[in-house]
C-alpha cells in the first residue's frame, strides 16, 4: 500500500525553524506530484507546498516567502523548510502523493491527491 511517512514536527519559538520530512513510501517521488497540506484545529484543510516532476513547486499564499519544498531523489525524499515560523503556522502538517505530474495551478486541489500520510504535528508557542 503507498503510503508516505511524514517526521520533523515539534514544539519551536515564534520566529524559529523547522524542516519536515516525507518519506514517498511506495511511489518515485521524481516522478510526480508530492504535496504539503496542514489542518489546524477548527479550520479546513489548507494546501502549504507542493513539487512536481522536473522540479517545479508551488505554495499556499502565506507560505511561499517562508517555507521551501525540496525534493532528494536519491532517498526518495521530499522537504519542507519552514522559516520565520509564528503561531498560525500551528496545524497537523500532511504529506501527499499525487500519481499525476500536476501543474501549478492544480497543485492546491487536495483530490488530485490518492495517498496521505497520518500528519506531523507543528506547534509554535513560547
Amino acid at each position: 500500500q503507498v503510503q508516505p511517512v511524514e517526521s520533523g514536527g515539534g514544539l519551536v519559538q515564534p520566529g524559529g525553524s523547522l524542516r519536515l520530512a516525507c518519506a514517498a513510501n511506495g511511489r518515485t517521488a521524481s516522478r510526480y506530484t508530492i504535496g504539503w497540506f496542514r489542518q489546524a484545529p477548527g479550520k479546513e484543510r489548507e494546501f502549504v507546498a507542493a513539487i512536481r516532476s522536473g522540479g517545479n513547486t508551488g505554495y499556499g499564499t502565506s507560505m511561499k516567502a517562508r517555507f521551501t519544498i525540496s525534493r532528494d531523489n536519491a532517498k526518495n525524499m521530499v522537504y519542507l523548510q519552514m522559516n520565520a515560523l509564528n503561531p498560525e503556522d500551528t496545524a497537523l502538517y500532511y504529506c501527499a502523493l499525487s500519481n499525476l505530474n500536476l501543474i501549478t495551478s492544480s497543485m492546491p486541489n487536495p483530490q488530485y491527491y490518492d495517498a496521505w500520510g497520518q500528519g506531523t504535528q507543528v506547534t509554535v508557542s513560547s
